[in-house]
């Protein structure tokens, strides 16, 4: 199963989309247009990592872990600070999530903006996904 999938049927892609004000549609076509960059962020960090996948597991905790999936999935509007620090950890520079967003939205036809609004909501998805 995609983790696409996966995202959509634990609430993820809904949660997205609502926050966002976009139809579940479009918040599917835009996470899978992202999630192979934020995937591929992930596991570079686990193989920079010493601990590899465990201490990937350790840095989001330190983020917040499993909380950063819950935070997106609950009714209220979330802080997608936290998002942006997973972000921050996974590709270094904002400059790469503005390329990530610019790449996605050519892939999808989606709003560039949208996209880059989509990062940090689905980075914490992903990473407390991750963490559990």
């Amino acid at each position: 199963m995609q983790l696409n999938e996966v995202l959509r049927q634990i609430g993820g892609i809904g949660a997205m989309a609502r926050e966002l004000g976009v139809s579940e549609a479009q918040a599917a076509s835009g996470a899978e247009a992202l999630l192979p960059a934020i995937l591929g962020g992930f596991k570079r960090q686990t193989q920079a990592h010493p601990a590899g996948l465990d201490g990937l597991g350790a840095a989001l905790q330190q983020l917040g872990g499993g909380g950063l999936l819950e935070e997106v999935l609950a009714p209220q509007p979330t802080d997608v600070g936290r998002g942006n620090d997973v972000l921050g950890r996974i590709f270094g520079t904002p400059d790469v999530s503005h390329t990530v967003a610019q790449h996605a939205a050519a892939q999808s036809g989606l709003d560039a903006s949208l996209l880059k609004k989509m990062l940090p909501l689905l980075a914490m998805l992903v990473g407390g996904f991750i963490a559990r």
